[in-house]
């Protein structure tokens, strides 16, 4: 069997594996592992690589970001940060038709960019929100498929833990990752606004409207806000504006969410040991499913597989935005079966230099930032489609009392407005990268 043939036979091998439900991390590694053996013959060539490749990747600064990330969002959490913003939103919002799902909207909208993980951001907005929601008569099936996709906004809007891991996997630059994202963001929290807007007309007995505040609530819920605004325009402003670097600026925010956390109470001893455990468990998740892919990934560099295929697509006689729509197609399937972080982690190794080989007319420099927008906002839509939809599942069980249907049919129209700002942002590159070339 040739090295080609080997590399191809990978891929079923690697699907099967995940289909047993091993960890896809462990699945990658034990592929990348038997996979290099094959080829080289020699487990001491390969165990000689495994420990550089493992201190290469885990010795690097930009890796610490990840940890402090997580870690702003868990104390974002402890300091009520979340109820904060969805009361603010509230009071300004919930007086207009469908303004309570509004309000939720932008409460997602704001956490994600403080918490920068989208299943923490539909876990935490859902046990503030979903009450006011049924209080207030929205059906089960608007008000938890609005949670499960404002959820979605906290991968695209920065900071986010899946942008620092495709800047990583892509060899982008994460500051400008982060500008990138930056309208596509606030596309999508007003495309879920529009979509309210006009659901709750199409359907006027799908929500009510609770009474308007008055001008000293809206003022009293807007300092409630202020340091969480504060602390988003610190961290995001500096990483913009080259004050800090990403690394700095996730390390300012996990410090100024402490505070903010313990000035309200919420941060005691016992919780910040806790907080710091669940940010150590997800971080070496993620680091094993970041190592699984660089051994498999690197098992699929000796085999070829990748520049036969870059190669390939690179000779096709057909236009390449038909081969960006199939690839895009491609992840849209992938989401609805697999999770983001590891169709992230195993995907865009391979996929990226494929796409990289043709001729968009974007500067090499720019298209990496493009694509990557792209892929995220796709494996975005995979948090709200079934059956691997982790989004619906966990605004699901917090409406224990709401079948599983309703609330797929209820993200429906959201996935809808997504897949209209993909159009947009491919036919728009500068949509995406006219902020990044204003910035920088």
């Amino acid at each position: 069997m040739s090295r080609f043939e080997i590399g191809l036979w990978s891929f079923p091998v690697l699907l099967l594996l995940i289909f047993l439900r091993i960890p896809i991390g462990v699945a990658m590694f034990t592929v990348g592992f038997g996979g290099a053996y094959l080829l080289n013959g020699n487990t001491v060539m390969v165990m000689s690589q495994l420990k550089h490749l493992v201190y290469g990747e885990f010795s690097s600064y930009s890796f610490s970001i990840i940890p402090l990330f997580l870690l702003m969002g868990h104390f974002a959490t402890l300091g009520g940060m979340s109820a904060a913003l969805f009361k603010a939103s509230e009071t300004w919002l919930g007086h207009r038709k469908g303004g309570v799902a509004m309000a939720a909207i932008g409460a997602c909208a704001g956490f994600g960019a403080i918490c920068g993980s989208s299943l923490a951001t539909a876990a935490t907005m859902g046990k503030v929100a979903l009450p006011e929601l049924r209080k207030y008569g929205y059906t089960g099936r608007l008000a938890t498929g609005a949670l499960a996709a404002g959820g979605t906004l906290g991968i695209l809007i920065p900071p986010s833990v899946i942008l620092v891991v495709y800047a990583m996997l892509a060899e982008e630059n994460i500051a400008k990752l982060f500008v990138a994202a930056f309208v596509p963001g606030i596309l999508a929290a007003l495309g879920y606004v529009i979509c309210i807007a006009i659901y709750v007309r199409v359907r006027p007995h799908s929500s009510g409207v609770r009474d308007k505040a008055s001008l000293s609530e809206r003022l009293r819920a807007f300092w409630d806000v202020a340091p969480v605004l504060a602390i988003f325009t610190v961290v995001v402003g500096g990483i913009y504006l080259g004050v800090f670097t990403p690394t700095e600026a996730a390390a300012i925010g996990a410090a100024g969410t402490a505070l903010l956390a313990l000035s309200s109470g919420g941060l005691t001893w016992r919780k910040s040991v806790e907080a710091t455990l669940e940010t150590a468990g997800s971080t070496g998740m993620i680091f094993l499913i970041l190592i699984g892919a660089k051994v498999f990934n690197n098992f699929l560099a000796l085999s070829g597989v990748p520049q036969s295929a870059a190669a390939w697509a690179g000779g096709l006689d057909i236009s390449p935005w038909l081969i960006l729509a199939t690839v895009l197609l491609l992840y849209l399937a992938f989401g609805c079966i697999m999770d983001s972080l590891s169709m992230i982690f195993l995907t865009v190794p391979i996929i990226f230099p494929i796409m990289a080989a043709l001729d968009f007319g974007i500067a090499p420099a720019e298209f990496g930032l493009w694509f990557g927008i792209l892929v995220l906002i796709v494996v975005e839509v995979g948090l709200i489609t079934p059956p691997v939809g982790m989004n619906l599942f966990i605004i699901n069980a917090m409406a224990k009392d709401i079948p599983i249907s309703e609330t797929f049919k209820g993200t429906l129209p959201f996935v809808v407005t997504d897949l209209v700002r993909v159009v947009l942002l491919v036919g728009f590159p500068a949509l995406t990268l006219g902020l990044v070339r204003w910035v920088y």
